[in-house]
């Protein structure tokens, strides 16, 4: 039996935003920061800060635009069905 618990609905308008945010600013960071340090021990320590003030920022600023985009996919993309 499974007994995990889980957030309410309510929150996935929060949730998503938040791990689309951390994913995307993870990869994007590394790439970033691998690019301009090279694979040294400089890179990994240089890293996680690059990291965090990129996810600092790229999270209210997806909640900000995320209404935006949805509307101009709305506009480009038929409904299902």
């Amino acid at each position: 039996m499974n007994r995990s618990r889980k957030l309410p609905a309510r929150y996935g308008a929060l949730i998503t935003p938040l791990i689309l945010s951390g994913l995307m600013t993870l990869i994007v960071s590394g790439i970033s920061t691998l690019r301009v340090l090279g694979p040294t021990p400089a890179f990994l320590q240089s890293w996680p800060s690059a990291w965090g003030l990129s996810w600092l920022i790229a999270f209210p600023v997806l909640l900000l635009v995320l209404p935006m985009a949805r509307r101009v996919t709305a506009m480009l993309v038929a409904p299902a069905g």
